[in-house]
């Protein structure tokens, strides 16, 4: 009898541990959840899930509903239309670990996304950007990697696209009337500098050069100042820019064949760092010396800010005004 009894008392204290053992299993579990819920509240309020689609080049983006966080990296084009709508990126594309003068009133608060063709994948992440704008000059790839940090939208590079581009940036920061003004300022100045310029560069042969990498640059009639010179103003491309892809190295003999009337060379310290006497070696060759436009002094160096890249808004404007002011 006793040893039944003892038997059951065993028994009982067998089961009250284990149903102690079993509530210990499961508030753990809780605990967790509840550290899990709480991480996840910032991320959740950041747009509240709320979203909104934008179509760019045939494209369609979807995007949070309030955009504030852009980062950018690899296009150029980008930072100067956030120049131009005063447009401040949470991150931006630096040149020689350092932001360009140019940009410097919309970078005081950015951070970097690493160098132009270089990109810190692990800067932007930490940004936490709501949208990223990048480069059609990236490979696919790099456009995916980009993708799964934030929505991102690669920017063409064409200076054909250079309003679609604008009014991106604008749609995405609720800036289209002050785009739009932009445009319109674009099309003022282009009729007037037209009225300016067009008796004097008529029949003339007008090209556009930049120094990168100790090398004179040859772009195509897509690129650079190049579709304002030869498409808004009416000027005639040569056919060696014609015939361009992209850009391309021009050697003195060949821009000796050419021999144009007027040379417009944008040169920038930071894009010929391993060459720093490039400029003074090209204007002390005697084949450079000897050109038409050399001779006649119509050579424009830096017309705008050599980091321009001449098929944007900011540039256009800024470039018109320039050569209107060199012609006259």
């Amino acid at each position: 009898m006793k040893k039944l009894l003892m038997i059951s008392m065993i028994a009982i204290l067998a089961a009250a541990l284990a149903a102690c053992g079993s509530k210990a299993d499961t508030a753990t579990p809780k605990a967790e959840t509840t550290t899990t819920s709480t991480a996840a509240e910032p991320a959740e309020s950041k747009t509240d899930g709320a979203t909104r689609d934008i179509q760019y080049l045939g494209q369609e983006y979807t995007v949070p509903a309030k955009v504030e966080r852009i980062a950018i990296t690899g296009t150029v084009e980008s930072m100067e239309d956030a120049l131009v709508l005063n447009v401040e990126p949470v991150g931006a594309m630096t040149s020689g670990g350092k932001f360009a003068e140019m940009f410097k009133p919309i970078t005081s608060k950015s951070e970097s996304t690493g160098e132009k063709i270089q990109l810190n994948f692990e800067s932007i992440l930490k940004m936490k950007p709501d949208v990223i704008l990048s480069s059609t000059k990236f490979k696919p790839e790099v456009g995916e990697k980009l993708s799964k940090i934030a929505p991102t939208f690669p920017v063409s590079h064409l200076s054909e696209n250079w309003d679609a581009n604008l009014r991106l940036l604008a749609e995405l920061t609720g800036k289209q009337d002050e785009a739009e003004k932009i445009l319109k300022q674009y099309q003022d100045e282009l009729e007037a500098t037209k009225g300016k310029i067009q008796s004097t560069l008529k029949d003339k042969k007008v090209i556009a050069l930049r120094v990168r990498a100790g090398s004179l640059m040859l772009y195509s009639d897509k690129v650079f100042f190049n579709p304002l010179l030869y498409t808004d103003l009416g000027f005639t491309a040569p056919e060696e820019v014609k015939a361009a892809k992209g850009q391309e190295t021009l050697s003195l003999e060949k821009l000796s064949e050419m021999n144009p009337d007027y040379i417009i060379l944008q040169y920038s310290e930071s894009e010929n760092k391993a060459t720093p006497t490039v400029m003074k070696d090209i204007e002390g060759n005697p084949i450079w010396k000897n050109l038409k436009a050399v001779k006649d002094n119509q050579v424009f160096v830096n017309l705008i800010d050599p980091d321009a890249q001449g098929g944007t808004a900011w540039s256009k404007i800024n470039f018109l005004k320039a050569l209107a002011e060199k012609l006259n």
